[in-house]
């Protein structure tokens, strides 16, 4: 590592609300491609902050996670190709690796007067985990991220089986699913009972005014 990524590195392992006064200091000592290279760092937001803190402050817990989420990741493309795999054994460590991490970041975003949104958190985490490949330099992360979902595991070559298995399952949605006369046909039921549920309301009202009325009458009966 150079001595420059080294003092960048310190800039996302700094106090979030030194960043900018320390990018501009670092810069200040340097100059030409360097110098543009520093300016152009961007300041993170508080999720991302809080993750790279983790990564500084905390690495037995985000090796962890990041050694959890390989391992699921692993799982399902075993299970893609037709292989036996523990999902869901996988899923659960990987829950409480994040679960982990958040915490900690909490705590240490909490010791520096930051409370970042622990859903956030959550994705983030969850994202850097389950990818492929490296999203950004390891500690300096900039903005809060999304988990990928089914794409992220592109390129994988899935079994036959589990093709069948999806398209069968596909077939059978679509044999079930109902028909543009049936949905018309529901729709005009539903309308129907609205309006004879209207009907009988209204018929309610009528009826309860009418009792008030012969009540009214027989009370004014007795007081004669």
């Amino acid at each position: 590592m150079s001595s420059l990524d080294a003092k960048i590195d310190e800039l996302y392992r700094a106090p979030l609300g030194e960043f900018v006064a320390a990018r501009t200091a670092l810069a200040k000592t340097l100059s030409g491609d360097e110098a543009k290279r520093v300016k152009a760092l961007l300041k993170p937001t508080v999720v991302p902050w809080a993750v790279n803190q983790v990564y500084w402050q905390a690495r037995t817990v985000y090796d962890r996670l990041i050694k959890s989420g390989e391992k699921l990741r692993e799982a399902q493309v075993a299970a893609l190709g037709g292989k036996k795999a523990d999902i869901r054994a996988a899923t659960d460590t990987h829950r409480k690796a994040i679960a982990e991490a958040v915490q900690h970041a909490e705590k240490i975003a909490a010791a520096d007067g930051a409370h970042p949104a622990a859903d956030a958190l959550l994705r983030t985490f969850e994202t850097i985990s389950l990818a492929s490949e490296p999203l950004e330099t390891p500690g300096r992360l900039t903005k809060a991220l999304q988990p990928a979902g089914f794409e992220a595991l592109a390129g994988v070559r899935v079994a036959p089986q589990i093709i069948k298995r999806v398209e069968a399952k596909r077939e059978e949605e679509e044999r079930n699913k109902p028909t543009a006369a049936e949905i018309r046909k529901a729709e005009a039921t539903r309308k129907k009972h609205e309006a004879e549920i209207k009907k009988a309301e209204a018929a309610l009202e009528r009826a309860r005014r009418k009792l008030a009325e012969a009540a009214t009458v027989l009370k004014a009966k007795k007081e004669r």
